[in-house]
């Protein structure tokens, strides 16, 4: 094998190593803005978590995280925007990156 093969192997190992961690951290993300919406709606303990799994399941119906918008954005109702909802999305998405690195 050649050190350009090598390299190409590094790559697509990284590549993929690196989509993995987007993917990780977007459905962290989208649990914790579950857990966020949950409060909101009055939701606590299981309750809550359960709707964190549907907010987490919402983001599989199309691509990008509109879909997870539009959800939340439903449910809440004029207890929220989504304009609102988009930027705490953000907030959370650092939030949850920093919970994954702490954990290794």
């Amino acid at each position: 094998m050649t050190t350009f093969d090598d390299r190409e192997h590094a790559f697509e190992a990284k590549f993929a190593h690196d989509a993995e961690m987007q993917f990780k951290a977007e459905a962290r993300r989208n649990r914790l803005l579950g857990l966020w919406a949950a409060e909101k709606l009055g939701k606590s303990g299981a309750d809550a978590e359960a709707y964190a799994r549907e907010v987490v399941k919402a983001d599989f119906e199309e691509a990008g995280h509109e879909d997870v918008v539009r959800k939340v954005a439903g449910d809440l109702g004029n207890l929220s925007t989504p304009e609102e909802i988009r930027a705490k999305m953000a907030e959370l998405l650092v939030v949850a990156k920093g919970q994954m690195i702490e954990e290794h």
